[in-house]
């Protein structure tokens, strides 16, 4: 009883107290060891090595980067409007572009903050002067932002796999079909609600023919190139996901530096800016491994899943136990925080009932990208937000984006009664 209370006591500790979550986490592991497994504290040590020399995770500042320079380098108004004249005559206009626009560069970004910010500030202005209802607009952008998370390369599936030592390969290829689904459902709902009530999106009276269609895709050739060198190498296994993120770098640079308006100036501010992400990401993955140590050493996933078998509960009743604390703890703790806090204890406890451990990739990416858009510490609701400059306070924008979520829900009952729908590309390919 003591133990828990300590375990416990320290995440509650870190979120009432403001104190940095890697911290909390790395103190509460170091306690546990030290008065609860004889002092085994250089154990945690060796685990810090093991993680921080994986050839995995080296991947990802390099993705982060990757995300930042695109973000600074003007390309998100290319692609958006390539993707304008398409959807132009379609009850919802531009906010399906907001959709497409968002699934494709966070086919290149690997982060659902890139993804809202990026889009976000190209399409709100546009849409705005437009006519098109304020709140309808930015549910559309955090909302289309999340698959940032889903789409691959995503941060998620990266940090996921190198804590999980699962083969981000496969990874990459289970979130494309799911990705694309949720895409698809997400555009559904807008054509459906703006049928019925046509004022939230002015139709467009200008047409375009196929000919200026296929010229605007023409425009973002370098953006699918980049994609195809980035996420076709990986999935196609002629490269690593370090090689293949190595790779994007250099042509982003090339294609931001032709085809945008990147500067030297802002390819620093992109490099430092990366700097201090992978930083906080790094400093709560040293916490987490600390704290994954002391419970692994202790035995905990072992002794939970003693406890479910001796309650009774069936295996999808774990499983909606396991969501819904999810969802409530996404209140509180950013998505990418919240999975690595949570996977030394859910990994072994879902692989233990029998879940394939890609399919839980898929499942936790959807459920963090939930607490992306969830208050009061949803990171997509805050730039969105802050992007309208306040036009649209932060509660107007979480009410716009319950659907999206309601969405998401959806997609993990659909991933619950088909797994292949994650499984399918990853068992075809590798």
């Amino acid at each position: 009883m003591t133990f828990w209370l300590t375990l416990i006591g320290g995440i509650v500790f870190s979120a009432g107290t403001g104190m940095a979550l890697g911290a909390a986490l790395g103190l509460t592991g170091l306690v546990i060891l030290q008065f609860y497994s004889n002092g085994a504290t250089s154990l945690a040590i060796d685990a810090i090595w093991s993680v921080f020399n994986s050839f995995t995770l080296s991947a990802v500042p390099m993705f982060i980067l990757l995300g930042e320079i695109l973000l600074r380098s003007g390309i998100s108004e290319k692609a958006y409007s390539a993707f304008s004249p398409v959807f132009r005559r379609v009850p919802g206009g531009l906010l399906h572009t907001n959709i497409a626009v968002c699934t494709l560069f966070g086919a290149v970004s690997g982060s659902s903050l890139s993804t809202a910010a990026a889009v976000g500030s190209v399409a709100y202005p546009e849409m705005t002067k437009r006519g098109y209802d304020k709140d309808t607009v930015v549910g559309s952008l955090a909302g289309g932002g999340t698959l940032g998370l889903l789409i691959p390369p995503s941060l998620s599936f990266l940090i996921y796999g190198a804590l999980t030592e699962t083969s981000i390969g496969r990874l990459f290829a289970a979130g494309i079909v799911p990705g694309i689904l949720v895409g698809a459902m997400f555009m559904a709902y807008i054509l459906v609600r703006c049928m019925r009530n046509p004022a939230l999106a002015p139709r467009d009276a200008q047409s375009s023919t196929t000919w200026q269609i296929i010229l605007g895709f023409r425009q973002i050739w370098p953006l699918l190139a980049l994609i195809a060198a980035v996420i076709g190498t990986i999935v196609a296994g002629l490269a690593t996901p370090t090689e293949a993120a190595g790779v994007g770098v250099v042509l982003a640079v090339v294609v931001s530096s032709v085809w945008g308006d990147l500067t030297l100036a802002k390819l620093i501010q992109a490099i430092y800016n990366s700097v201090l992400l992978f930083s906080s990401i790094g400093f709560l993955v040293l916490g987490a491994t600390i704290l994954a140590q002391s419970v692994s050493i202790l035995g905990l996933p072992q002794q939970i899943l003693e406890g479910v078998a001796e309650s009774g509960l069936g295996t999808y009743s774990v499983l909606l136990l396991v969501v819904l604390i999810y969802l409530v703890m996404g209140c509180f703790f950013d998505g990418l925080s919240l999975m690595i806090m949570t996977l030394p204890v859910v990994f072994p406890l879902l692989t233990g009932l029998g879940f394939d451990p890609i399919w839980i990739g898929v499942v936790i990416t959807i459920v963090i990208e939930i607490g992306q858009v969830t208050p009061p510490v949803g990171l997509n609701l805050s730039v969105l937000t802050s992007l309208t400059n306040n036009e649209v306070s932060l509660g107007r924008v979480a009410v716009a984006t319950i659907p999206y979520w309601m969405i998401h829900l959806g997609m993990i009952a659909l991933l619950t009664a088909f797994p292949i729908l994650a499984l399918f590309l990853p068992n075809l390919l590798f």
